[in-house]
């Protein structure tokens, strides 16, 4: 069964950068939505951008878009989150999750289809 999971979370300065990776096992499908969440203490968890791997198109929460730039490789085998200009509000466990579709198109930020998650890496920015 697909299994996912994150690294490269850590703690940095206002300003600076972080790159999450979130590394797919067990895919059966060569075609996916892949996206990256996450989630702050005491709040919701938010969409923050997502691809489809037969696309290869992108979409981006208003939150992130300009600053974060999503990409993956190997037909979602691994999947990336550039963070630059990290403010404190970017504070959270960020999460990658998946769900397998079978045409191209771009992907949801919504919770609700995604059915493969991994467990989360931790970004703290202080400033």
């Amino acid at each position: 069964q697909v299994q996912l999971m994150e690294s490269g979370g850590g703690s940095v300065q206002a300003g600076g950068s972080l790159r999450l990776s979130c590394r797919a096992s067990g895919l059966t499908s060569s075609r996916h939505c892949l996206a990256w969440f996450r989630q702050g203490p005491g709040k919701e968890r938010e969409g923050l951008a997502t691809i489809n791997t037969n696309a290869d198109e992108t979409a981006y929460a208003d939150s992130v878009r300009g600053r974060f730039t999503m990409s993956q490789d190997n037909a979602g085998a691994m999947m990336y989150l550039q963070m630059n200009s990290l403010k404190p509000e970017d504070t959270a466990a960020y999460y990658c999750a998946s769900f397998d579709v079978y045409s191209s198109g771009i992907c949801t930020l919504k919770n609700e289809p995604y059915n493969y998650w991994g467990q989360g890496t931790l970004v703290t920015v202080s400033s």
